[in-house]
């Protein structure tokens, strides 16, 4: 066989190669994205919770989410309602139970095909089913009735998943309540960075 022959074949197969992964990564987002999801780390006085984002699915609660974190606006607010076998519920209030300004809104994003499992992150909202601002849940058991659509129609948006700690959130769950499910020592998220 002639040597310009099998450089030829050599040259046809490396393409080839080439060719099939990268259509392998177009043709499966999840793998070409995994990088692309970012990480936050939520600091609090019980340990290190690490959440990793899906821009993909919910794109719009992440670049919301994000533009909180990277405000500061978490920083020395608290989980303000813990129940053990639903949910931990923050970022909205300080640790004297006052509510923390969250004038951006975001459109509700629940039919994205995620589902709130264990240790999904999901976003809280009031009744109306856009009016998600800042405020943020840990699911701490399988709530499929919050899962689109719901019992009002829309369902709650989970938008990433806890990836690191999650025994802290273990220790949050199980911690002593009062009046409305609040913990009777505040749960204090210190700081919350993206760090991925």
């Amino acid at each position: 066989m002639p040597a310009s022959l099998s450089l030829s074949r050599r040259a046809f197969t490396l393409a080839l190669t080439s060719a099939l992964t990268a259509a392998c990564l177009l043709g499966n987002p999840s793998i070409a994205s995994a990088a692309d999801k970012p990480h936050v780390l939520l600091k609090t006085n019980m340990g290190d919770i690490v959440i990793e984002l899906n821009p993909e699915k919910a794109p719009k609660t992440v670049k919301n989410f994000l533009g909180y974190v990277n405000s500061g606006h978490y920083n020395g607010t608290i989980f303000h309602r813990v129940i053990e076998n639903f949910m931990i519920q923050g970022g909205g209030m300080t640790k004297d139970m006052v509510e923390k300004p969250a004038p951006n809104k975001v459109e509700n994003e629940a039919k994205n095909g995620l589902k709130n499992v264990p240790y999904s992150v999901a976003m809280a909202r009031t009744a109306d089913p856009q009016s998600a601002g800042a405020q943020f849940f840990i699911n701490t058991t399988n709530n499929e009735f919050l899962n689109y659509p719901g019992r009002d129609g829309w369902g709650y948006a989970v938008f990433g998943q806890v990836i690191k700690g999650m025994d802290v959130v273990d220790k949050i769950k199980k911690v002593k309540t009062a009046y409305q499910d609040v913990p009777t020592t505040p749960v204090i998220i210190q700081s919350a960075t993206v760090t991925k």
